[in-house]
C-alpha cells in the first residue's frame, strides 16, 4: 500500500488560506472527479470540514501515485490560487506518516478541541463519498475502515470524550444534572433562540427534558426553533408568568444589559409556590443581575462559573492523549504489518510453490532407485518428514 497525502488544518495555515482552498458539497464530486481523470490509478478521498483540508492518496503501485508538486498544481488550480501559497501552507505526508496523521484526525487528538466527537463521522462520511464518486477502492477501504476502528479504540479505551468541555453542555450535563436528578417532570424556560440558545436545547431534550418553554424578543424566531424542536414558543411579555413556574432558567440573549434585575425577580419570587430556582445564566454580558444569586432559593451560575469547569475538563482530556497517541502507534504498526503480508502473499506462495515441487521431484527419484525398494513405510515417512523439516528451516528466514 502506497499513500500520500496533502492538507492543511488550523494548527499551521491561517483561516484566510484555508478558506481560498475549502471545498463545499458540490464542488467534492467534481474535484474527485478530476483526480480520477487525472491519475487514473489512483484512488482519493477528500475531507473538507471546517479546520481542515486533506486528500489521501492510495494505489497498490508507488509509481502511480502523484508527485507532491503534482497535487500542489491541482489544489492551486481548482482553486485558482498561486502555487506558492499552496506549498507554503499545505503538509505532505507519506506511507506510515499519512496513515498515523489520519488516525490522529479520526481520534480527535488532532482537533481544535481534544475530544470533540464529530470529526469520526465527518471522516467516515468522506470516505462514503468517495466511494459513492468512485474514487475510493480497495485501498481506501483499508486505510479508513481501520480509522474508524482506531477511533472506536480510542473512545472505548480512554476518557478523551468522557468530560464535556462547551459552556451549554457543562451548564445541562454538570451543573443541571447535579441540582437534579431528572428533568422530565421540570418546568424550564430558555431565553434566548441564537446559536448557543439552540445547542443548549439539544442537551436538555438528550438529558430527558419534556417541558421546555421558549422566549426571545423576536417571537417569529422563537416560534422556529420552537417548531424544529416540537416544543413551545412563548411571548416576551410573558417572561415573568413564566418564571414564576419555572424550575430551570437558561439564559442565552446577546442583550447589552440585565434583562432581570433583584427588584424583579424579589417580585417573581413573592409569586412562586414552587422550590428552588436554578438560574444558568449563559450570557455576556450577563442577562441576570449578579446580586440575585444572594436570594433565598435561588441559585445563580454565570458562564464564568461553568467555564472554569470547562477548562478543567479540556485539562482531563489533554491527559489521555499519551494513551491514545500509544493506540494509534500500535494500530499504524498493525496496519503495516497486515499490507506488508497482503503484498507478500503471492511472494510467499511462489517460493512454498516451487519448494514442494522441488521436494516432490526430489523424492520421487530416491523411492525410485532400486536400492530404496525394500524400506518401510515408517522409513518412508521419516525421510520425508526429515526432508520437510529441512525446507522449513530454509524458508523461515525469508519468509
Amino acid at each position: 500500500m502506497k499513500l500520500r497525502m496533502i492538507g492543511c488544518s488550523h494548527h499551521e495555515t491561517p483561516i484566510e488560506v484555508r478558506e481560498q482552498v475549502a471545498f463545499s458539497s458540490e464542488e467534492i464530486p467534481r474535484a474527485l472527479g478530476q483526480l480520477k481523470e487525472m491519475f487514473p490509478a489512483t484512488e482519493a478521498v477528500l475531507l473538507n470540514t471546517c479546520n481542515r483540508v486533506e486528500l489521501y492518496l492510495g494505489s497498490t503501485e508507488d509509481d502511480k501515485l502523484p508527485s507532491s508538486q503534482a497535487l500542489a498544481e491541482f489544489f492551486a488550480g481548482f482553486h485558482q490560487v498561486n502555487l506558492r501559497t499552496i506549498q507554503d501552507s499545505f503538509q505532505f505526508r507519506e506511507d506510515s506518516q499519512a496513515i498515523q496523521h489520519l488516525f490522529s484526525v479520526a481520534s480527535s487528538i488532532d482537533s481544535l478541541v481534544v475530544g470533540e466527537s464529530q470529526i469520526s463521522s465527518q471522516v467516515r462520511e468522506a470516505y462514503e463519498r468517495a466511494k459513492l464518486e468512485g474514487a475510493a477502492g480497495p485501498v481506501m477501504h483499508l486505510l479508513f475502515q481501520h480509522a474508524n476502528q482506531v477511533a472506536k479504540r480510542v473512545s472505548t479505551e480512554t476518557e478523551i470524550h468522557r468530560r464535556r468541555i462547551s459552556v451549554p453542555s457543562v451548564a445541562v450535563s454538570e451543573i443541571a444534572s447535579e441540582f437534579y436528578e431528572r428533568f422530565d417532570d421540570k418546568q424550564i424556560v430558555v431565553i434566548g433562540s441564537g446559536e448557543m440558545g439552540v445547542e443548549t436545547l439539544q442537551y436538555l431534550l438528550d438529558a430527558g427534558a419534556r417541558s421546555i418553554d421558549i422566549v426571545n424578543r423576536s417571537f417569529d424566531r422563537a416560534q422556529a426553533v420552537a417548531e424544529q424542536y416540537q416544543l413551545r414558543a412563548k411571548p416576551w411579555e410573558q417572561l415573568d408568568t413564566l418564571l414564576i413556574a419555572a424550575d430551570l432558567v437558561i439564559s442565552t440573549t446577546g442583550a447589552s444589559e440585565p434583562i432581570v434585575t433583584e427588584a424583579r425577580l424579589r417580585s417573581i419570587l413573592a409569586k412562586r409556590s414552587r422550590g428552588n430556582l436554578l438560574i444558568l445564566d449563559l450570557a455576556v454580558p450577563r442577562d441576570f443581575e449578579a446580586n440575585i444569586a444572594r436570594l433565598p432559593s435561588v441559585y445563580l451560575y454565570t458562564v464564568d462559573d461553568l467555564q472554569s469547569v470547562c477548562d478543567r475538563n479540556a485539562s482531563f482530556r489533554k491527559q489521555q492523549l499519551p494513551k491514545a497517541r500509544k493506540i494509534i502507534d500500535e494500530e499504524v504498526e498493525r496496519l503495516m504489518a497486515d499490507w506488508n503480508l497482503r503484498e507478500s502473499g503471492d511472494t510467499i506462495r511462489a517460493l512454498r510453490d516451487q519448494a514442494v515441487l522441488i521436494r516432490d521431484n526430489e523424492l520421487q527419484r530416491l523411492f525410485g532407485k532400486q536400492s530404496m525398494q525394500g524400506l518401510s513405510e515408517e522409513s518412508v515417512q521419516e525421510i520425508q518428514q526429515s526432508v520437510d523439516r529441512v525446507i522449513n528451516k530454509i524458508l523461515h528466514g525469508p519468509l
